[in-house]
């Protein structure tokens, strides 16, 4: 009897064992007797640290004792809050945060001196912080799909910005301090809720991929003529009837484009006023020349 009662006690454990918590899967493959730094890869330029897709619904608190680190990419994971330790990782040039449920960015982000490249793609964010422009060498910044209506005013000082993805949020007009971020070369600013560009489009003098598409935009400015380096221009699936007859100065727009990779102009999907829509279909010397001779007659 005691022999049977015994192996009944083992059975029990071993099924309360089964069904009792078990470790994150990410927590038990990355710590399970190891020392934190040896996750860490030493490349040719930075010594990264990357956590894709382990499940994560909250950050290590090992993680921000690892100073040394220059990439992180904690993306496709499901974090909700990112904790104001982030502002220990001072040498951090690459933060991917894309993928996740954050609501908001901790105010130490200010903190990342040495920050070149911030992705916080699909997440929940509604806001930025303004502290956020602090770190000065920033120069790529891609905050799709969120919920986001407004930029800080000291954005502004993120003058080393070259590339800047805010596509898929809430702007019912793009934010005044993105005038100010004249290195942008790239600004994407497609399915938001944007009705005009604003003639202020033409400070952004090193633009060369501008897109608008899928937006409540009624017309082009003049402005938008003057920016020459322009080699992409995709305004798709807007509510355009007309076009700016200075639009044949962009002289980099090399074709009427039709597949969303390639550059030139892009203006399928707009009510276009008559004759302009027979005019596009010629191409884009054939619309050029119509607008060119359509200036001189008025």
């Amino acid at each position: 009897m005691g022999t049977e009662h015994s192996k009944d006690e083992e059975r029990r454990s071993m099924v309360f064992l089964r069904k009792g918590p078990k470790l994150p899967a990410w927590e038990d493959a990355l710590l399970a007797g190891r020392e934190p730094k040896s996750l860490l890869k030493r490349g040719l330029r930075y010594v990264s640290l990357s956590l894709i897709m382990k499940g994560m619904t909250s950050t290590p608190d090992f993680l921000w004792g690892l100073h040394e680190v220059q990439k992180l990419n904690l993306s496709r994971n499901q974090l909700v809050v990112i904790p104001p330790s982030l502002g220990k990782l001072d040498r951090l040039v690459v933060l991917n945060l894309g993928g996740n449920c954050l609501k908001c960015l901790p105010k130490e982000i200010g903190l990342l001196r040495n920050l070149k490249v911030l992705f916080v793609n699909m997440n929940c964010l509604k806001e930025v912080p303004a502290e956020l422009s602090l770190c000065r060498k920033l120069e790529v910044l891609s905050l799709s799909h969120n919920c986001i209506s407004q930029l800080p005013l000291s954005f502004t000082d993120l003058t080393n910005l070259r590339k800047l993805n805010l596509s898929n949020n809430r702007f019912v007009q793009i934010p005044l301090c993105i005038f100010a971020l004249r290195s942008l070369d790239f600004l994407h600013l497609g399915s938001n809720k944007l009705e005009n560009i604003a003639e202020s489009i033409q400070y952004l003098v090193n633009l060369q991929i501008f897109i608008v598409e899928n937006n409540n935009i009624r017309s082009l400015p003049r402005s938008l003529c003057y920016l020459s380096t322009l080699e992409l221009l995709n305004a798709d699936y807007n509510a355009i009837q007309t076009l700016p007859d200075d639009l044949y100065l962009l002289r980099r727009l090399r074709r009427i484009a039709w597949n969303p990779m390639d550059k030139g102009l892009h203006i399928a999907h707009n009510p276009l006023s008559r004759p302009l829509p027979e005019v596009v279909e010629g191409g884009l010397d054939v619309l050029f020349n119509y607008l060119r001779d359509k200036k001189e007659h008025n």
